[in-house]
């Protein structure tokens, strides 16, 4: 059995009680949401253009998430300025999207991996922004954020439809257990 496959699953609440205990934790986190954000506008936008014609309900909606991904970037970079940390996107293992982007094979099944991933990012995102005991600034931008999250998750289940959600769910089970989060 692999390493990641022995550890024990958490779920969001867990993890946010371990991760705000821990300064080096917590920076390595904000680290990682900040290339998350910044790197789904790019997917997004590559989802969008391979699959949604301009001009239909798809393309503005999959653009309008890639700009506010965009900004969650620039906002999450923010708070790594203020620690003194350069936001930067460094290479890293895809431990949730590589099993997840080989369920994608047309708009329905991408915009559900975006639904289920969008959904998972919410569980951590709401656990965040109802903890008074959060650093402040974090707790603050999440606060910002969780609307436009709230709004991405619906919009891509959507687009995506019943049928591609329960397709792409065996996926999107890989990538969370991955991550080493429960169900």
């Amino acid at each position: 059995m692999k390493a990641q496959e022995t550890k024990a699953l958490r779920d969001s609440h867990t993890w946010w009680d371990a991760t705000k205990r821990d300064p080096a934790t917590l920076l390595a986190w904000l680290l990682d949401q900040y290339r998350g954000e910044a790197t789904a506008a790019g997917r997004i936008e590559m989802l969008r253009d391979a699959f949604a014609a301009p001009g239909t309900r798809a393309h503005v909606v999959l653009g309008v998430i890639a700009g506010q991904e965009r900004r969650h970037a620039v906002w999450v970079g923010d708070l790594l300025t203020a620690r003194g940390v350069a936001p930067t996107i460094s290479p890293k293992r895809e431990r949730y999207w590589r099993p997840t982007l080989e369920a994608i094979h047309d708009l329905e099944t991408g915009c559900a991996i975006g639904a289920h991933s969008e959904r998972m990012r919410l569980e951590r995102i709401e656990a965040i922004t109802a903890d008074e005991e959060a650093p402040p600034d974090v707790r603050a931008v999440f606060q910002r954020i969780l609307p436009e999250e709230r709004f991405h998750a619906r919009a891509f289940a959507e687009l995506a439809g019943t049928a591609a959600l329960e397709e792409t769910r065996g996926a999107h089970a890989i990538g969370r257990r991955a991550l080493g989060l429960s169900e």
